[in-house]
């Protein structure tokens, strides 16, 4: 029986346009046609079989492809020259192909943009004149991809008229001359004019010119090719609206992604970054095939636009651990083309959706997914649709309303996996600031926490000695007007009366604890998207930063990152650890989280340090009572267990130090990891009492996130310092940095600073019996008073003590001593 031969997906437009293609006589396997819509400069649109961009495809044929045509490259040059050489592909289509071009060719990868990205100046651009958008950009991380002398290789999908080409050639030249360049095509289908034009370009500028394509050819048009495809377009009937149907289960996919591995080629691709996406896509593959269901048969893995390469890479992998011929990719695209359900033509089925990654053209401009709909044809349906995005396309334009693109996907397959990416986000690094940036460190080696629980953006000092007694440690800061952070108060050890208060503190309070984190990761998610990054405030912010982190996995399926950074009072945050947030996230997606506020003196460090930047300083925090913040679980002064240990509740770690001569100016602050205490650690038992509690309080949490959205007093009144003002006057204390307002600074006052009293609120019940009992150990009076604002104040005594600072952090006088504190609040 003789097998029938598979349509050519051109011959609808060849034969109602007039429109044929001539040359080499693999084109029609290569190639489709299809009409542009809403593109006045071209009526038609060559469609590539291989390119994975308008048709799904075999992972492997794209990758393949590309590979082999950076060999044949490679072969060109010579190993010598191929050493030395760049590629650079253009958006948005050949980014892919540019990026296996250069995997071939085993050299670095940049790749034009259509997106802006803040902070990065252009260094580069030029104009593709007949694109329905035509301004490129070229933002590499390492201006050295640009300024070499090495080969050029410049990769497109299709030769038309080599117009782009110049364009990119003349505008680079006249930057950075080089003497050899190489153009790279799937299909080369220029005129003999056009070919001429390149030819006499390449000798008015003195420079070597070659070209490697797939295959060669032309197309012929007639004359009247464009009111030709109007009137088609016209006439065209348009596809039915398939039936709805039940939306199919949506799922995220929590991929484990290298940090600090860039997504693509947009700031430049190297070596090094190759290597390490090799490695790390079994695992990631495996990530995503745990999201689909078994015994899956067809699989569309789709990228979004510029973002081709790594969810192509994706794919491969994955059609590899599912096995068989299972899996398929393609791309979303900015292209507006007809879609005619018809076997001889290119685009069967389009979805339309509105742009989802801020787009510089507006957000309510239209992007495509073809083919990915099934049409009339049953057999085309895929059973599942793995969508990959970066951080910056997941926004609610993707999630909300009819038409997003989720929306509309979970109406033609059987189940949605969205993956998202993190966007490499280079920071131009000033001539005084080293390229590098220090590597943060993970438990178990630093901290007993997991390494995927959080980051520590810190300098390990372990093995130096920071700690004195308190005494020692007063006269040092009292005779050199020492900052508080350039020294260690000995860690506190509890008695085993005070652990037992802990854990019956913690069993109290692990269902308000859990309801506070709630509130909180609810309102995050709400306000600043699924794309956020916790960076909590060390040490006593990193529990809090891991409980929300557990909540949004728990309750979305969410897997965010955690960082654990050092901000200093009177010194500002750690500049080292935001320039590596910047480096490796946007900065407006960092929310910086911590425990409680007392009178609000980090909020205004956090404010201070960050004005200027794209950082939000919008603190969020479990207990508000300084009523300092916008984002908080509760503006009640109750027991957060945490506050009632150091290091054996914050996973052995110290609190920050900042010293000359062990902090150097690219250095991360340091801290200690206390191993030896591993026997009193307590860290993982606060964490798994409080997630315990989630499932019992998620309605809740979720009603306190609709109330505080509707709160009109949510803004900050700053009502805590008034109060801690006027405790000041009533007492004869001169300096409010001696008044350590609510419970978790009280607590602070009475484990590492030499307290004068303390006050608590008459009739206040267990949340302070471990105040009661560490002030009994200290020897110091519990007051209850009347209209306290706070559950508890901890006083620093004004005459004698030597445990305050003033809101520099160096040491006060307050007329009869020099005082120095340990801590800080927030």
């Amino acid at each position: 029986m003789t097998a029938t031969p598979q349509t050519w997906t051109g011959r609808w437009v060849a034969d109602r346009a007039g429109i044929a293609l001539t040359g080499s006589a693999r084109l029609p396997e290569l190639v489709g046609l299809a009409l542009r819509s809403g593109n006045p400069k071209r009526a038609h649109l060559l469609v590539s079989n291989v390119l994975g961009k308008h048709v799904p495809q075999r992972p492997g044929v794209v990758h393949g492809t590309g590979l082999e045509l950076g060999r044949r490259v490679r072969e060109l040059l010579g190993a010598q020259a191929a050493a030395r050489a760049v590629v650079l592909g253009y958006a948005e289509t050949a980014t892919g192909l540019g990026h296996s071009v250069a995997d071939g060719l085993d050299a670095p990868y940049l790749h034009s943009t259509r997106r802006p990205v803040p902070g990065i100046p252009s260094l580069g651009g030029f104009e593709e004149e007949h694109s329905h958008a035509t301004t490129h950009l070229l933002l590499p991380a390492d201006p050295a991809l640009l300024t070499g002398d090495g080969p050029l290789v410049l990769v497109d999908d299709e030769f038309s008229t080599g117009q782009t080409v110049l364009n990119t050639i003349r505008d680079l030249h006249a930057r950075h001359p080089r003497g050899h360049y190489v153009v790279v095509a799937l299909v080369d289908l220029r005129s003999a004019a056009d070919r001429s034009r390149l030819d006499r370009t390449a000798a008015e500028l003195g420079v070597r010119l070659d070209l490697v394509a797939t295959v060669s050819g032309g197309v012929e048009l007639p004359a009247d090719v464009v009111a030709r495809a109007e009137r088609l377009i016209a006439e065209a009937v348009p596809a039915e609206a398939p039936p709805a149907v039940a939306a199919a289960p949506l799922v995220r996919a929590e991929l484990d992604w290298p940090a600090g591995l860039p997504d693509g080629g947009r700031h430049g691709f190297t070596a090094r970054d190759r290597a390490r996406l090799d490695a790390a896509l079994p695992r990631l593959a495996g990530q995503l095939a745990e999201a689909l269901p078994g015994g899956v048969r067809r699989v569309l893995v789709l990228g979004c636009e510029e973002l081709m390469y790594a969810p192509m890479r994706l794919a491969e992998a994955l059609g590899e651990r599912l096995g068989g011929d299972r899996v398929r990719f393609s791309t979303t695209t900015r292209s507006p083309v007809l879609a005619v359900d018809d076997p001889g033509y290119a685009i069967r089925t389009r979805l339309a959706f509105p742009a989802h990654d801020d787009p510089q053209d507006g957000g309510s401009s239209e992007r495509y997914a073809y083919n990915v709909a099934p049409g009339s044809d049953p057999a085309r349906r895929f059973d599942a649709v793995v969508l990959v995005v970066d951080d910056v396309a997941d926004t609610p334009a993707l999630h909300q309303g009819e038409r997003a693109l989720l929306g509309q996907l979970r109406q033609v397959t059987d189940r949605v996996v969205l993956a998202v990416l993190p966007s490499h986000r280079p920071v131009p690094v000033p001539p005084s600031v080293p390229a590098s940036l220090p590597a943060p460190l993970y438990g178990p080696a630093f901290s007993s926490y997991p390494a995927e629980e959080v980051a520590w953006l810190l300098k390990d000092l372990s093995g130096v000695a920071l700690e004195a007694p308190t005494e020692e440690r007063e006269e040092a800061v009292q005779s050199g007007g020492a900052h508080y952070a350039e020294s260690l108060p000995v860690e506190y050890q509890p008695s085993p009366e005070y652990q037992q208060l802990f854990h019956e503190a913690l069993r109290g309070s692990a269902g308000r604890i859990a309801l506070a984190v709630g509130t909180v990761a609810e309102t995050l998610l709400r306000e600043r998207g699924p794309g956020l990054v916790l960076a909590s405030l060390a040490r006593a912010g990193t529990p809090v930063g891991i409980l929300v982190r557990r909540w949004l996995a728990f309750a979305h399926g969410l897997s965010v990152p955690h960082y654990a950074v050092s901000i200093v009072r009177g010194r500002g945050i750690d500049p080292v650890a935001l320039r590596y947030l910047a480096a490796h996230h946007r900065a407006r997606d960092v929310v910086f989280v911590d425990g409680w506020t007392g009178k609000g003196a980090i909020t205004r460090e956090l404010a201070d340090a960050l004005a200027g930047t794209d950082f939000d300083p919008d603190l969020a925090v479990l207990a508000d009572p300084g009523r300092c913040v916008r984002t908080y679980g509760t503006r009640d002064d109750f027991l957060i267990p945490s506050a009632c240990l150091n290091s054996t509740v914050s996973g052995l770690v110290s609190r920050t130090v900042l010293r000359a001569g062990l902090i150097g100016p690219d250095d991360f602050h340091g801290a200690k990891h206390y191993a030896e205490l591993v026997g009193s650690d307590v860290s993982a038992a606060f964490l798994e009492a409080v997630a315990a509690r989630f499932g019992e309080v998620r309605a809740a949490a979720v009603e306190g996130a609709d109330r505080l959205a509707a709160d009109p007093h949510r803004a900050p009144d700053w009502a805590g310092l008034a109060a801690v003002e006027r405790i000041s006057a009533e007492y004869g204390i001169d300096n409010v940095n001696l008044v350590k307002p609510g419970v978790g600074e009280t607590t602070r006052v009475l484990l590492r600073r030499v307290p004068w009293r303390i006050l608590a609120r008459r009739g206040a019940g267990a949340d302070l019996d471990h105040v009661r009992l560490l002030a009994a150990q200290r020897g110091v009076g519990v007051e209850e008073v009347d209209g306290l604002p706070y559950t508890c104040v901890g006083l620093i005594h004004p005459r004698y003590s030597r445990g305050a600072t003033g809101g520099d952090g160096r040491s006060v006088t307050d007329g009869h001593a020099v005082t120095e504190t340990t801590g800080r609040d927030s």
